[in-house]
């Protein structure tokens, strides 16, 4: 039988794996860690036994004994506030995809680590731990503590994770102002300038539930115009992907807007300022081709109509009909907001209510941005970092509850033919290994450098 390769390491190869974050990487992915159902509890245990090995105690914490968090902390000299570096290990499944190799042997092939999670976010994990237990081993000079927290659950929600912990034990994170976790940090070419993203904020989770009631009746007769709930349905469907949404541009939007267009050439750069003027801000996008998708969120409210349910029997019409949406407001906005720009478009007699709504915060603190671009400067030249709105959510929302900004920033220097974000949650997920080694050397030179000046 083979063994995965967790299960074949000796103690004194965890004491080193500091050294080696390409291979902590390929231990990570053998570890089956699909959500659902997660069952992180092995992989979990395994990092705290690296940990553990050269002397750093853990706190692993729970709702759920197979779906763990973990909590590591290096004491510093308490010059500055505590710095945490935060990520998920779990994955989403692989059903349905057809993969080159196996996507739970973390095999290194022609300088890439392949397996689900590679990229997101096993990859980055890596990078943190390998980061982390170089420090403590070096007895490097930390001007502020620093955490290693390692969730459950991410890709589904964090209720075992991010948003439980946030929950029922706020107290683990007294005093952090700054944390690391995904999503940003990767190289993005844009012409003929190397930029690197660096997440400063998110669009807030806000899900919605839509009730269409209408004329039921018997199958066999005419659908009574428009008075029944299915044209009901198919109209609100049609008014949403022809919607056009109010244009915002807000603080988070316009710091990356303006940092990508002093990074590129004219005429790309004065383009992209066109979009921070709310008149011309859709014709430029519409310009933009394809290019301009990439901004639109980051600059509407979006809703995205996702689960219909209605009807029993084939027979026979439904008088009610109900669609879940996925909202996303922009940072500073409310539910009730997005309701009333939504009623605009949809029209009144639609009841709306709100399921889920996660609140973000309103305004990015960029204090600790200048040092994280600079770190991808020195250790790339040709770096052009960028602070990046995220459209989509990551577990930094509910950190931000506490005031905590969470920064993206999982450095990695891709090839420009790689289609990163296309690679994310698909088949043959791979990033190169010394992509990770970079990402682990600007990690550690962040916590080297961290509370150095009067920023933090």
């Amino acid at each position: 039988m083979k063994l995965a390769p967790h299960l074949n390491r000796s103690r004194s190869e965890d004491q080193q794996i500091q050294r080696y974050p390409v291979q902590l990487l390929q231990q990570l992915i053998s570890f089956n860690t699909s959500n659902p159902p997660g069952h992180e509890a092995a992989c979990i245990d395994y990092i705290r036994t690296i940990l553990e090995n050269i002397g750093i105690p853990c706190c692993i914490i729970a709702s759920d004994n197979e779906r763990p968090n973990l909590i590591a902390r290096i004491k510093g000299s308490g010059k500055a506030p505590p710095l945490m570096l935060y990520g998920h290990v779990d994955v989403v499944g692989v059903d349905n995809q057809t993969w080159t190799q196996d996507p739970f042997e973390g095999q290194l092939i022609d300088g890439f680590v392949w397996g689900r999670g590679a990229l997101d976010m096993k990859g980055g994990v890596a990078m943190m731990i390998a980061a982390f237990m170089r420090a403590y081993v070096e007895g490097t000079y930390l001007a502020g503590d620093v955490i290693l927290l390692v969730v459950s659950d991410e890709e589904a929600g964090g209720e075992y994770g991010a948003k439980y912990l946030v929950e029922q034990h706020p107290h683990l994170f007294d005093g952090v102002k700054y944390a690391i976790g995904e999503f940003g940090g990767f190289s993005l070419y844009v012409g003929n300038r190397k930029l690197y993203p660096i997440m400063i904020a998110e669009k807030q989770v806000c899900w919605l539930r839509a009730t269409i009631r209408g004329d039921g009746g018997h199958g066999s007769l005419s659908g009574n115009g428009g008075t029944n709930s299915m044209a009901k349905l198919a109209d609100m469907l049609l008014r949403l992907q022809r919607a056009k949404w109010p244009v915002h541009v807000t603080p988070a939007a316009a710091h990356m807007i303006h940092a990508m267009a002093d990074a590129l050439s004219w005429p790309t750069g004065t383009v992209l300022r066109q979009l921070l003027r709310p008149r011309l801000t859709n014709q430029v996008l519409q310009a933009l081709g394809d290019k301009g998708r990439l901004f639109d969120p980051l600059l509407h409210n979006t809703v995205n109509a996702t689960i219909v349910q209605g009807g029993e029997k084939i027979n026979v019409m439904p008088s009610m009909i109900v669609v879940q949406l996925d909202g996303r407001l922009l940072p500073g906005f409310k539910p009730e907001q997005l309701i009333s720009e939504l009623h605009n478009i949809i029209g009144q007699d639609i009841e709306l209510e709100v399921i889920k709504y996660d609140p973000g915060a309103s305004l990015p603190d960029m204090g600790l941005f200048p040092l994280l671009s600079r770190l991808l400067k020195d250790a790339d030249p040709a770096a052009h970092p960028v602070p990046m709105l995220l459209p989509g959510g990551t577990d930094g929302r509910f950190f931000a509850q506490l005031g905590i900004q969470t920064y993206g920033y999982l450095p990695m220097p891709l090839p420009a033919e790689l289609q990163f974000t296309s690679l994310i949650h698909a088949a043959d997920e791979r990033v190169p290994a010394r992509a990770i080694e970079f990402g682990t050397d600007v990690l550690y030179s962040l916590l080297q450098q961290y509370g150095h000046d009067e920023s933090v």
